[in-house]
């Protein structure tokens, strides 16, 4: 098998009222590596207004609306997809090299709020669930939440979990390894976390957690938990499992596509909000 590449853009958790020029620098990106795959790791939706943890008429669900708050995802998601689609018809249209790459979106436990309030109240089954997202229309296949996927060797989900705990597998990729025993990337977490593995047999197995692609900060993590890594992963030279990792972090794509830092750009863009996290 020829190797190949795999593009993985890991939690975005888009609300409304959020910035989303990142979305322009990795289209951009997207569109100059043309991989053989891109992985959409699930939560790029964050529907804060179905959130579980903040309480009714609180401070966080002030004003929320599930329409809101899905259409603030649309509205994202097409502005990440159109450039690439429209590199793809440029290229058919021109008679060149077709690049006729695969779009997986694995449903995050963001996207799935939507769906637990049929699942807690009957009446709404059917309608309520994550197809209000409509990953479809945008290209994507769309993998239900907690279903893996297998690409080149390469198992995606959004996390996992082993048969005896309904809780996420967490602490070292050592540890994932050990008791998922194959290659696989996920997101769900914020930061990167990265390992490998040789075998006895001559493969090697690779653990990836990339939660992170934001440009906002989470509430709840407070000021002191507001620095972590964000940015994307690439993955090169694609074969039975095995792949060399390529990180870019929203500073380096926003340098590469605007010419500008990034707290300065946003600074700029947004001068009303506070961007001292990206300091």
């Amino acid at each position: 098998m020829n190797p190949r590449r795999h593009y993985v853009i890991p939690d975005c958790q888009i609300r409304p009222g959020d910035a989303t020029d990142h979305l322009d620098w990795i289209a951009a990106d997207i569109v100059r590596r043309k991989p053989d795959v891109i992985v959409c790791i699930g939560d790029f939706w964050d529907l804060p207004s179905m959130s579980s943890y903040s309480a009714p008429g609180g401070l966080e669900k002030e004003n929320s609306r599930l329409l809101a708050d899905i259409e603030a995802g649309r509205e994202a998601m097409a502005r990440l997809t159109a450039p690439i689609w429209k590199e793809i018809k440029r290229l058919k249209d021109g008679k060149r090299k077709h690049w006729n790459p695969r779009w997986i979106f694995t449903e995050g436990n963001h996207e799935h709020r939507a769906a637990r309030l049929a699942v807690n109240d009957a009446r709404f089954e059917g309608v309520v669930g994550t197809h209000l997202m409509g990953v479809e229309t945008f290209g994507w296949e769309r993998h239900k939440f907690e279903a893996p996927v297998e690409v080149d060797g390469i198992w995606y989900c959004h996390y996992w979990k082993t048969a005896h705990s309904p809780r996420p597998i967490g602490g070292t990729i050592d540890n994932r390894l050990n008791k998922l025993g194959f290659s696989f990337v996920q997101g769900h977490e914020q930061g990167k976390r990265y390992g490998d593995r040789p075998l006895a047999n001559g493969k090697t197995i690779h653990g990836l957690v990339v939660g992170s692609c934001y440009l906002g900060t989470e509430l709840y993590r407070g000021p002191q938990g507001a620095n972590e890594w964000r940015g994307v992963a690439v993955l090169h030279d694609v074969r039975d499992g095995d792949f060399e990792p390529m990180f870019l972090t929203l500073r380096w794509l926003c340098r590469e596509y605007t010419g500008e830092e990034l707290p300065k750009y946003m600074k700029r863009r947004y001068p009303a909000r506070d961007w001292s996290h990206l300091e």
